[in-house]
């Protein structure tokens, strides 16, 4: 079985939020609007005056804390009640997803993804990320749906912090070192090939023109390369995550990652950062010296990430060891992956990222 899943159409250009009104008309003219007061700020008064000038109702749900099922049952319901036939999401990760799960409980009621950060794939990825209201990863939700649209305003972009723009480079990265190893035991998988595929065209595109891009976010330039890491980031990392056949290949970075959002000590932490950081852990792992891949290693420190976890309350050791032992990861799956995946093999990993890190530092 091979299974792909996409919205149905994606569009980047600058000034795009200005022109909202006219790609959401076809799709509703009463809607519901969920974003936070940053977002809204980053896109408005274009965005309001494009809806109001094509006559599209609207009404505002703001998400201040996480992707939560209290959040999103409250949009469903709001929804619902509002009557609208669309849910349009304008934010980052948390509010997209919101946005998407909320969707899938209303069966007449189109998504429409609008991007102010391209931090992660959200916008894209067929799956809404459900966290408790500490910020503690619940699961991954595979979606029924997909949003009609994703927009994304490459000039709302550019005025973000940079800090985003990296941290969704490296989450990007991330598919092509999750994936990659499944390869070399299935070799015979289309889907994993072009989950591969995808993700190997995102990394030829940060080594191409991620410096220039995220020099170009910092001055607040829209530019060739800036556009071409966004369409990475949103569409090459969501189309990694968008084909799937009959045996799962989840990532071990962000497995990992999945157990360190229950840290409070991490929750200042991007989603990115804490991926590339699981990344360093994950190449421990996989290597057969124990040491991680150089090349990995060069790629984190060049897009900011984090090698090193910060101090944790109480004692460190004993805290490395209760989150290997905390740590899941899908058995089946785990015997698809060519290293030993056993939370005595990941609390050596954990260990050993203290040791490297500060030669890393200092070697690249």
């Amino acid at each position: 079985m091979l299974a792909i899943k996409s919205p149905k159409a994606y569009l980047q250009q600058p000034g795009l939020r200005a022109r909202v009104g006219e790609y959401v008309r076809p799709f509703a003219s009463h809607i519901r609007i969920i974003t936070s007061p940053k977002a809204w700020q980053a896109v408005n008064p274009e965005l309001t005056q494009s809806l109001d000038a094509h006559g599209i109702r609207w009404e505002v749900t703001w998400l201040a804390g996480e992707c939560t099922d209290e959040a999103i049952n409250g949009l469903s319901e709001q929804t619902h009640e509002q009557g609208a036939s669309a849910i349009l999401a304008i934010g980052g990760g948390r509010v997209l997803d919101c946005a998407k799960a909320a969707g899938d409980k209303l069966e007449h009621v189109s998504v429409i993804n609008f991007s102010t950060l391209a931090a992660t794939c959200a916008a894209w990825s067929p799956v809404a990320i459900i966290y408790n209201a500490e910020g503690g990863h619940l699961r991954s939700q595979p979606l029924k749906k997909m949003p009609v649209l994703v927009l994304v305003d490459s000039e709302v972009i550019a005025n973000s912090p940079a800090r985003y723009l990296k941290a969704g480079i490296v989450d990007a990265l991330a598919k092509w070192y999750e994936f990659r190893p499944y390869q070399r035991q299935n070799p015979d998988s289309l889907a994993l090939d072009l989950k591969v595929m995808a993700a190997q065209r995102a990394v030829e595109a940060y080594r191409q023109w991620g410096d220039e891009a995220v020099e170009d976010n910092q001055a607040q330039r829209v530019s060739f390369a800036l556009e071409r890491v966004i369409d990475a980031n949103i569409v090459l990392a969501g189309l990694a995550n968008s084909m799937r056949d009959d045996l799962p290949t989840p990532g071990v970075a962000h497995a990992i990652h999945n157990r360190l959002t229950h840290q409070p000590e991490l929750h200042a932490w991007l989603h990115g950062e804490k991926v590339g950081y699981c990344l360093l852990v994950q190449s421990v792992l996989e290597q057969e010296n124990g040491e991680p891949d150089n090349e990995l290693v060069a790629l984190l420190l060049r897009f900011g990430s984090p090698l090193r976890l910060p101090e944790l309350i109480g004692n460190r050791a004993e805290r490395l060891r209760a989150l290997a032992t905390q740590f899941s990861f899908p058995a089946a799956s785990a015997a698809r992956l060519p290293f030993v995946l056993s939370p005595d093999s990941l609390e050596k990993a954990l260990l050993a990222t203290d040791h490297f890190s500060p030669l890393l530092q200092d070697n690249f």
